[in-house]
């Protein structure tokens, strides 16, 4: 069951806006080689708002996601492209189709 999540928003600096919706359109490639990665989701909210939304079966899957690839990547770059800290959130799934 994908019973856990996690709930990530981006907020661009506008001048970055571009190369942070390429950035997690192609995070998309790291998430497929994460095996406790259920379900791997990038998404935009308005111009400079982006987010990611997966989940996971168990808590050491998604703590291998917060401590992986996609996250040290970001992380590296957060000051250049972000507006601030990104927002990232544990999310426990109450139901899916």
């Amino acid at each position: 069951m994908k019973n856990l999540g996690l709930l990530a928003t981006l907020k661009a600096k506008p001048e970055k806006a571009d190369i942070v919706s390429n950035f997690i359109k192609g995070a998309v490639d790291l998430a497929k080689q994460e095996k406790k990665t259920l379900t791997w989701y990038s998404f935009q909210i308005d111009k400079n708002t982006f987010g990611i939304f997966d989940t996971f079966e168990d808590e050491s899957g998604r703590e291998a996601h917060l401590n992986g690839e996609i996250a040290k990547a970001l992380m590296n770059k957060a000051d250049e492209l972000l507006s601030e800290a990104p927002d990232i959130k544990k999310i426990k799934v109450l139901s899916a189709k």
